[in-house]
C-alpha cells in the first residue's frame, strides 16, 4: 500500500500499487504533453522568426545583386557610348584623310595633265597609266572604308543583342528568386509538428520530388546504396547542364528522435560525411540534422563548416531545398561565367583582328601611296628630261637654220666675177665661152 497526501485538504489516504502506478503515469503524461506542446510552440515561433529573417536576408541579397547588375549594365552602356564616340572620331579622321588625299591626287593629276601636253605620245600613255593606278588605289581605299563601316555596324548590332539578352536573363533570374522566396514563405506556413514525427529521409525525399520535374528535370537524387568503401551516405544529388555534370552533393540525414538513449552532436558525423563525399566523388557535403535543437549556432540558418572540412554545410530540414537551390545557382553561375569569358575572349580576338586588319590596310595603303609617289616623281623626271632634250633639239634646229640662212646668203652673193677674181686662167676661159656663144 502507498500513502498519498491531498495537496488541498491535507488528508492522507492509502492506495494500492496498481492505483499508484496509474496516478503516476497520468501525472507524467500530462507533464510530458505540456512540455512537448510548449517546446513545439517555441520551435514554431523560432522557425517563424528565422524564416522572416532569412526571407529578408534573401530579399536584400537579391536587391543587392540586382543593383550590381544594373550598375554593370550602366557601365556597359557608357562603354558602348565611348566606343561609338571613338568610332565616330575615327570615321571623321578617315574622311578628312580621304578628302586631303583626293585633293592632293587632283592637284597631281592637274599638274600631270599640264605636263602631258608638252610630252610625246609615249610619255602621255605612261602618265595616263599612272593616273589610272592612282585612281584604282583611291577606289580600293574607299572600298576598304565601306567594309570597315559595315563591320562597325555589325559589331554595334551584336552589342545591342547581347545587352538585350543580358537584361532578359537578369529579369528571369530575379523572377526565379522571387518565386523561391514565395516558396519559402509557403513552406514556413506549412511547417508543423508532423515533420518532426516523420522520418527525416522521407521528408527530404518528398520535398525534392515535389519540385524535381519543374526545377531539376535532369537531376539525379537517389539513396546511396554503394557500401563498397566501407560506409555510405544517405542521398546523392547530381545535376547536369548540356549533358555535363556541374554539381554533386552528398547528403547525410540525422534525426534527433532516432536517438533516445544518448545524445549525439552534429560534429560527430562530419568526418564520416567528408570521407563519403571524397570516396563517392561529390563536390559538396551537407548534413541535414535535427540534433542539438537548443544550439543557436545551427538554428540560425545555413551553417558553413568549410573551416573544418572543405565545402561542407549543416542545415535544418527547412533549409534543405534552399541550400540545394543556392548551390545549384552558384554552380550555374560558374558555367555562365565560363561562357561569358569565352565570348569575351572571342570579342577580344575580333577586336585584335579588326586592329590588325586596320594596321594592315594602313601599311598597304602607305606602300601603295609611296610607290605611286615614286612613279609620279619618276615620270616627272622623265618629262623634265624629255623637255630638256626637246629644248636642245630646238636650239640645234634654230642654229642650223641660221647656218642655212648664211649659206643661202653666200650662194646669192656668189658671181662669176667674184669667182674669177685673181684667177686669169678661169677669166680667159669664161671670156672665150662668151665669145663662142
Amino acid at each position: 500500500m502507498k500513502e498519498l497526501k491531498c495537496p488541498q485538504c491535507g488528508s492522507v489516504f492509502s492506495v494500492d500499487e496498481a492505483d499508484y502506478a496509474s496516478i503516476v503515469s497520468q501525472v507524467k503524461t500530462q507533464e510530458f504533453d505540456a512540455e512537448v506542446k510548449s517546446r513545439l510552440e517555441e520551435i514554431s515561433k523560432q522557425n517563424e522568426v528565422r524564416q522572416e529573417a532569412e526571407s529578408l536576408k534573401l530579399s536584400q541579397e537579391f536587391q543587392g545583386k540586382l543593383n550590381a547588375k544594373e550598375v554593370e549594365l550602366s557601365k556597359r552602356d557608357s562603354e558602348i557610348v565611348k566606343l561609338q564616340a571613338q568610332l565616330d572620331g575615327f570615321n571623321q579622321k578617315k574622311e578628312l584623310e580621304l578628302s586631303a588625299e583626293r585633293a592632293k591626287n587632283n592637284e597631281e593629276i592637274a599638274r600631270l595633265k599640264a605636263l602631258i601636253e608638252l610630252s610625246d605620245n609615249r610619255t602621255r600613255v605612261a602618265v595616263l597609266e599612272e593616273q589610272n593606278r592612282a585612281k584604282d588605289i583611291i577606289q580600293a581605299k574607299e572600298n576598304s572604308l565601306v567594309e570597315l563601316r559595315s563591320q562597325i555596324d555589325v559589331k554595334q548590332k551584336e552589342a545591342t543583342i547581347r545587352e538585350a539578352n543580358l537584361k532578359e536573363n537578369y529579369e528571369r533570374q530575379l523572377k526565379q528568386k522571387q518565386e523561391l522566396v514565395d516558396y519559402y514563405k509557403d513552406l514556413k506556413a506549412k511547417l508543423s509538428t508532423k515533420m518532426i514525427g516523420e522520418s527525416l529521409e522521407v521528408h527530404c525525399s518528398n520535398e525534392f520530388n515535389r519540385v524535381r520535374t519543374t526545377m531539376y528535370p535532369y537531376a539525379y537524387f537517389e539513396k546511396d546504396n554503394d557500401a563498397s568503401h566501407g560506409s555510405k551516405g544517405d542521398f546523392i544529388f547530381r545535376d547536369f547542364a548540356d549533358g555535363m555534370e556541374y554539381i554533386s552533393i552528398m547528403f547525410e540525414m540525422k534525426n534527433e528522435m532516432d536517438e533516445t538513449a544518448t545524445k549525439h552532436k552534429n560534429e560527430d558525423f562530419l568526418a564520416k560525411l567528408d570521407k563519403d563525399r571524397r570516396e563517392k566523388g561529390c563536390e559538396y557535403a551537407v548534413l541535414v540534422s535535427l540534433l542539438e535543437p537548443e544550439n543557436d549556432f545551427y538554428n540560425e540558418g545555413i551553417v558553413d563548416m568549410s573551416y573544418r572540412y572543405p565545402k561542407m554545410y549543416v542545415v535544418r530540414p527547412q533549409f534543405f531545398m534552399p541550400l540545394i537551390s543556392l548551390l545549384t545557382q552558384a554552380s550555374k553561375k560558374s558555367i555562365e561565367y565560363q561562357r561569358e569569358l569565352l565570348v569575351a575572349r572571342q570579342q577580344s580576338v575580333d577586336v585584335t583582328n579588326f586592329e590588325n586588319k586596320l594596321n594592315e590596310f594602313r601599311n598597304r595603303f602607305g606602300n601603295h601611296y609611296q610607290r605611286a609617289s615614286d612613279k609620279f616623281n619618276k615620270a616627272i623626271e622623265e618629262i623634265d628630261k624629255t623637255i630638256k632634250s626637246l629644248q636642245k633639239m630646238k636650239e640645234d634646229l634654230l642654229s642650223s637654220e641660221n647656218y642655212l640662212r648664211l649659206a643661202n646668203n653666200d650662194t646669192e652673193e656668189l658671181t662669176i666675177k667674184k669667182l674669177t677674181r685673181g684667177n686669169p686662167t678661169m677669166k680667159q676661159k669664161f671670156e672665150e665661152a662668151r665669145e663662142v656663144n
